[in-house]
């Protein structure tokens, strides 16, 4: 159901988030180790980086799964309800609702 305000009210998929930055945790730890031992001071930087970034993203899941339904709803939990007044501008001109088109034949010549 699309409101109108889904910026405001979106939600993020938290535990698919988590798994990824998990396996960005493993990859950028593996990779700094690696070229560490390779002697690829570079890289290894690149990957350290990367392995930060990682961190804290997984730290950022990691409190807002901590912190709830706002967060992170559970199947019960059902969408936000549209706001009572509509949308807050007006559709512009010409503008037709969302919904199935009509069939207008197979695409070819016209015939009169």
């Amino acid at each position: 159901m699309r409101t109108g305000s889904e910026p405001a009210t979106a939600r993020s998929a938290l535990r698919a988030r988590f798994w990824l930055s998990v396996w960005g945790l493993g990859w950028t730890a593996l990779g700094t180790v690696a070229f560490a031992l390779a002697g690829r001071p570079g890289w290894a930087a690149a990957c350290a980086a990367l392995w930060l970034v990682t961190t804290v993203d997984l730290a950022v899941v990691l409190r807002h799964i901590r912190q709830g339904p706002h967060y992170q709803p559970g199947r019960d939990v059902p969408p936000y309800q549209p706001p009572e007044d509509g949308p807050p501008y007006p559709p512009p001109p010409g503008h037709r609702p969302p919904g199935r088109r009509p069939y207008r034949g197979w695409p070819g010549p016209r015939h009169p």
